[in-house]
């Protein structure tokens, strides 16, 4: 094994024993764990993107119930599937991910690719994104940096409150350092599960529970006092009044309707002419709206 000067080989067995086996102990039983189908786990990574488990949980049931093939996804308008996002915010999750399922359909007869290169050649599939599914779905050996994983080996390796705002070069290697070797037990979707996990349940930003966390004696955050984030301040994503509250509005109404939507009923669903105007041009700029020949507007 190769690592990080900073981790030797023994610590970083360690750290691969500690926080595996309290992963199996304390995990969350989620539907896209107890049946990790490909598909399944790629709708709840789009759905999981900046939006917390509980919300994203009924809407997958609710997806996958409609749709539990790629193909049944890609034989509906892309407008259904912005329309059953609902609430989940960021709707063009929701069209990235009909667009990834018709693909699929087209190259590779329905079945959800298994490489991390196949994967990432999709349309809306990331870095991240095809690293988790080649993982999580497939069980192969990549680096999945999410923020939770991402702020666990910042603060246990690097000894530092929160990790840069990007994902960098060096954090990149220290993360594909620290993967179990190949033929390892706890493989590396195992590690890469019980990390991301961690962070969502103990290592959290704002209230971690050291008290609980199973590597506590080896977090070098912890051994240096807790100092405070030194880089850019960390704030918070505003909300109200903003183009995401109103464009949220917008789309609240469309998906309210079965059918075309006049343009007094948007009108009606945000005051400040100007900021509406433009949350309309860029949702038509999105695709995730369309105008119709008769100056209606629908998903």
């Amino acid at each position: 094994m190769t690592v990080s000067p900073d981790v030797g080989p023994d610590r970083a067995a360690e750290l691969h024993e500690r926080v595996v086996d309290w992963f199996e102990a304390h995990q969350r039983e989620l539907p896209w764990r107890s049946d990790p189908a490909p598909w399944r786990v790629m709708v709840s990574e789009l759905m999981l993107q900046q939006t917390p488990v509980v919300r994203v949980l009924p809407v997958f049931e609710a997806w996958m119930l409609r749709w539990p093939t790629t193909a049944d996804l890609a034989a509906e308008p892309v407008g259904e599937a912005v329309r059953a996002w609902g609430r989940l915010g960021y709707p063009r999750r929701a069209q990235r991910l009909h667009a990834a399922a018709t693909a699929i359909v087209e190259q590779h007869q329905g079945e959800v690719p298994g490489t991390y290169d196949e994967l990432i050649a999709l349309p809306g599939i990331g870095d991240y994104t095809a690293a988790a599914i080649a993982s999580f779905a497939f069980g192969r050996r990549h680096a999945v940096l999410d923020t939770n994983v991402r702020r666990v080996l910042t603060r246990v390796v690097e000894g530092q409150q929160y990790p840069r705002t990007s994902v960098t070069a060096a954090e990149r290697r220290l993360a594909t350092a620290l993967l179990p070797d190949p033929d390892a037990h706890p493989p590396a979707h195992c590690w890469a599960a019980a990390t991301m996990e961690l962070g969502a349940l103990v290592c959290t930003a704002r209230s971690p529970q050291c008290g609980t966390c199973p590597v506590r004696d080896q977090c070098a955050w912890r051994a240096a006092g807790y100092p405070e984030h030194d880089g850019p301040v960390r704030r918070g994503q505003a909300w109200a009044g903003t183009d995401r509250q109103c464009r949220g509005r917008l789309m609240a109404v469309l998906r309210d309707q079965d059918g075309p939507v006049d343009k007094p009923q948007l009108d009606a669903a945000w005051d400040d002419v100007a900021q509406r105007e433009r949350c309309l041009d860029s949702l038509l700029d999105d695709g995730l709206v369309s105008l119709e020949p008769d100056g209606r507007f629908r998903l």
